[in-house]
């Protein structure tokens, strides 16, 4: 029964990631090749190095709940980000390729987005709404419920994070394909907060302060 009712839940989340991946590869196949490239400093390039990294701590940190947790919606909600995010990550390292670009620049990290500093300095790390090392450590020592609620409050941060990102995208790029997945990240992580506020507050927790005002 758990294990039917995790797969009924965690279903439209899976389908809606391989659905948003399968559209944006088509864009790209469809425009790609009739655009001239992103430039090393553009935002393009900077959102594709920049977000492949957002995502991959999402999903190191995804991994420790899903290991963890007995909660058969966490470990749903912690799988499709997983699977969500390293195929979009995948997207993003295959796009420099494309771009004749290479995964690392001499371009500070962020400097594609407008205001970052102040929005980094909020989060504690680098990026929007990243996690810092001291608060990864405790994540991974953290046990029962206080792990459960920990990265509820990091992962709502960090998504919050990832939707900045992905709406300052949004205000500089003309490239359809690029547009269609920042598009796609911010809707879907956005409903994936309003989830994961909900189950915060099923184990008595409170989000730390919001990015997104």
């Amino acid at each position: 029964m758990v294990e039917h009712a995790t797969s009924q839940w965690r279903g439209p989340f899976v389908l809606g990631a391989i659905l948003g991946a399968c559209t944006v590869a088509m864009v790209w196949l469809l425009v790609g090749g009739r655009l001239a490239f992103p430039a090393d400093d553009s935002a393009e390039a900077g959102f594709a190095r920049d977000m492949a990294t957002h995502h991959a701590q999402a999903s190191e940190m995804s991994f420790v709940v899903r290991d963890s947790s007995t909660d058969p919606r966490l470990r749903a909600l912690a799988y499709d980000i997983i699977v969500t995010q390293t195929a979009q990550r995948g997207m993003f390292m295959g796009w420099l390729q494309q771009w004749g670009l290479s995964q690392a620049s001499t371009v500070p990290r962020m400097s594609w987005m407008p205001g970052h500093t102040h929005a980094a300095t909020a989060a504690g790390g680098p990026m929007p709404g990243m996690a810092s090392a001291a608060e990864l450590e405790r994540l991974r020592g953290a046990t029962d419920q206080d792990a459960e609620r920990l990265f509820l409050q990091l992962m709502i941060r960090h998504h919050e994070g990832g939707v900045l990102m992905a709406k300052a995208l949004l205000t500089q790029s003309t490239r359809e394909e690029v547009i269609a997945i920042a598009k796609h990240i911010d809707e879907g992580q956005t409903a994936e907060i309003t989830l994961m506020k909900e189950l915060l507050a099923e184990r008595d927790g409170s989000p730390l302060p919001s990015l997104i005002q």
